[in-house]
């Protein structure tokens, strides 16, 4: 017996704003419920035992510590740039702003 109909793939073309042609439906019906059998054989497996894990690795905190550190000067900030103005990038004008 089949996991989906015919009538349930067109329902789900539907839903999805899918237009299928009637011979992609029965193809449809039957990749899904493929899929939908091999999905009922794993969850089949007797997994009593085993412990869930998110992520196949062991994972540790891979970020580096927050510490405080001090940031640049505006002097060291600006050093590098082309132009400054008033302790700021200086850039030139877009889209005709008056400022």
């Amino acid at each position: 017996m089949s996991a989906i109909s015919r009538d349930e793939v067109a329902h789900l073309a539907r839903l999805s704003r899918l237009t299928l042609p009637d011979s992609e439906l029965d193809q449809y019906a039957g990749q899904i419920d493929s899929i939908l059998s091999h999905v009922a054989q794993i969850s089949e497996v007797d997994v009593s035992g085993v412990e869930t894990t998110a992520h196949p690795a062991g994972l540790v905190n891979v970020l580096r510590p927050d510490v405080v550190v001090p940031g640049l000067s505006p002097e060291e900030a600006l050093s590098g740039a082309p132009s400054v103005e008033q302790d700021r990038f200086a850039v030139p004008q877009i889209l005709g702003e008056d400022q």
